[in-house]
């Protein structure tokens, strides 16, 4: 049974999107992994914990127009035994991004990248634009999805996105879906449609949660989507909750009315940006601000070791990647953005 507390915030299904029309073809996950069109390239990640990473290309790594946040793992979605975690063998990262600026967000939205070749000296990757299908008439329209994607879960075929203050987006990988037209796409050759959501809800004595970030526990029988807000040392707020997933539909776990209750609910720290597990430890990264290396938290709710100062500046969200016994997180910074792995023995088993 959930704590009091954490009871008292809820996750509530809303229906299926409307489908795609006709002219647009789904190709699945594997399609974009086999027509990947930029290539990054591995550095040595500044940092005392970072362990091995890799830089995007001259474009993406200097862009202001878009900035990223999220990241999750094949090893998130296929399990974390050694057989297992890789698509036909291959260790593959998907991060988010939203774009940056008013203009921007209302145009471009957020998108996800898919990165295919994590272990090579020059991993490649391509971007997918995230649309809402929306029909004017007879004519079928691909809206932007206007989020900030600060975190991502890749689960089975779902991936789930943090939505902030209204939760959390859900998309299927098998409707990866190639555009002809790419006017109708902003230029982008795949977009992926949002087939659900999730609307955050709370009891009236409570105030919202935001979804920053996203994060997958599997350590126990029951997996969990972790989710968490960003605060700074003012907000009032900086929380973390847990939410039961369902292996069979690989969804949240609901009641008979749609709703998926929290079954923890923890106080994090401030200016945190991505939360994960390793076994029964909580792992988190915090921010400094630009030009300042981030924090390390590692440890329980209400009693975290902070390792100051030993990743890059401006760490976002983290996922755990047990077959590299690493978790993985990612900096958003224009001119100093890198994707990066740290060594779980030396830093969070201890």
């Amino acid at each position: 049974m959930p704590d009091d507390l954490a009871s008292r915030f809820r996750l509530a299904a809303l229906g299926p999107l409307r489908e795609l029309g006709r002219g647009f073809r789904r190709v699945g996950l594997r399609a974009v992994l086999a027509d990947t069109n930029r290539t990054g390239r591995r550095v040595e990640v500044p940092g005392e914990a970072a362990t091995e990473g890799f830089t995007w290309d001259a474009r993406d790594g200097a862009t202001d127009r878009w900035w990223p946040q999220g990241i999750t793992t094949s090893a998130d979605a296929y399990g974390h035994d050694e057989s297992s975690g890789t698509v036909d063998g291959r260790g593959v990262l998907l991060t988010s991004w939203y774009a940056h600026g008013r203009f921007a967000r209302r145009l471009l939205g957020s998108r996800i990248t898919v990165v295919a070749d994590v272990d090579g000296p020059a991993p490649t990757y391509r971007h997918v634009l995230l649309v809402e299908p929306v029909k004017v008439g007879p004519v079928h329209l691909l809206r932007p999805v206007r989020v900030h994607a600060g975190g991502i879960v890749w689960y089975g075929d779902h991936l789930f996105v943090a939505g902030s203050g209204a939760g959390v987006r859900v998309f299927r990988l098998d409707d990866l879906t190639h555009v002809r037209n790419r006017v109708r796409s902003r230029g982008y050759r795949y977009v992926l449609p949002q087939a659900s959501a999730y609307a955050a809800e709370q009891d009236a004595d409570h105030p919202p949660l935001t979804y920053s970030f996203l994060s997958l526990d599997r350590g126990a029988e029951t997996d969990s989507l972790v989710a968490g807000e960003y605060g700074t040392k003012d907000s009032p707020t900086h929380r973390l909750v847990r939410y039961p997933l369902d292996r069979d539909t690989q969804l949240l776990s609901c009641d008979e009315h749609g709703r998926s209750t929290a079954a923890e609910l923890h106080d994090g720290q401030p200016r945190m940006q991505g939360a994960t597990l390793v076994g029964d430890t909580w792992v988190l990264t915090a921010s400094a601000g630009e030009g300042r290396p981030g924090d390390l938290w590692v440890g329980r709710p209400g009693h975290l070791h902070r390792h100051r100062g030993v990743l890059p500046t401006g760490p976002e969200d983290v996922a755990h990647w047990p077959q590299r016994r690493q978790v993985w997180s990612l900096t958003e910074w224009p001119g100093r953005r890198w994707v990066f792995g740290v060594d779980v023995d030396p830093w969070v088993t201890p």
